[in-house]
């Protein structure tokens, strides 16, 4: 029996089937891009969580000595991020070097030093707020409340979580589009989140940021819910107890409470006017 010859394709119909071809591998492009870039999104700030977890195992206390049983700060005898970097300890990332300026740990260190100098200034910061209040410049939160880099630290302040949202976020100084590009962003003129009465932190996250997902989520929290804040010194657990939207300009929530600590999460809502966007507030409080 003779077999019949294979149709031919013609010019034409070649491509008509390579532009459908590409053209559906766009869509699937364009369909999976927010899943991948937010996939290797929360990856980075997984990593930056892990590294602020490594480091804070490696602290130099305030009298450095050799003998010390962690290998990683045992060789460091400056007592301080600066000094030690004069010395030539550390690189300016804070991670241990030898002699010839090669790291030589896996995760950067940090100094008690520096820390209870940090401790201190933010604890002096948000006394300073206490009677100021409804004197925040809502439209700029951008400069950091701290220079970290005075404490041998980069700009992440703390990270948050909220489990019942699968939340994990790093925490910047500075609501400014870098900062915010990353994570979560503490606004200045608000309250540095440590564990302190009489204090209310504001923090700014993203909504509908191309592939990441920041505070998109945060509508989902309902009365009750976990929110934690991680610093280098405690964890502090806070329990939702309000949510509201309040117009862009309205900034009484993010006021001090005497006698109460207070952690405010805030992010867009549209408005349903023209390119307006109110604001959509988590009000959590400290649990006892």
């Amino acid at each position: 029996m003779a077999h019949k010859p294979k149709p031919k394709w013609k010019p034409w119909q070649k491509v008509t089937l390579t532009l459908a071809v590409i053209l559906l591998l766009a869509g699937a492009g364009f369909l999976l891009f927010p899943v991948v870039s937010n996939f290797f999104g929360q990856q980075h700030a997984n990593a930056v969580i892990d590294t602020f977890n490594q480091s804070v195992q490696h602290i130099v206390p305030d009298s450095p000595d050799e003998t010390s049983t962690d290998p990683v700060i045992a060789g460091i005898k400056s007592k301080s991020f600066k000094e030690a970097l004069e010395n030539g300890e550390v690189d300016e990332e804070g991670y241990v070097v030898d002699t010839s300026g090669n790291r030589v740990s896996g995760s950067p260190i940090v100094f008690k030093y520096d820390l209870n100098a940090l401790y201190r200034d933010s604890v002096a910061y948000n006394e300073s707020l206490i009677n100021h209040q409804g004197t925040v410049d809502t439209s700029d939160y951008s400069t950091a409340a701290l220079r970290m880099s005075d404490y041998g630290l980069s700009n992440f302040y703390c990270f948050l979580s909220a489990p019942s949202i699968d939340l994990y976020l790093p925490v910047y100084l500075g609501a400014n589009d870098p900062m915010m590009a990353s994570g979560a962003a503490h606004l200045s003129g608000t309250s540095l989140p440590i564990d302190q009465k009489s204090t209310n932190s504001a923090i700014a996250g993203h909504t509908g940021y191309i592939g990441r997902i920041f505070f998109d989520n945060i509508r989902r929290l309902e009365i009750g819910d976990t929110v934690s804040i991680h610093n280098y010194w405690e964890d502090i657990d806070y329990q939702v107890i309000d949510y509201k939207i309040v117009a862009e300009d309205v900034t009484d929530d993010i006021y001090i409470q005497e006698g109460r600590q207070l952690l405010t999460l805030i992010t867009c809502i549209y408005s349903g006017y023209g390119d307006d966007f109110d604001r959509y507030l988590v009000i959590c409080e400290k649990t006892d």
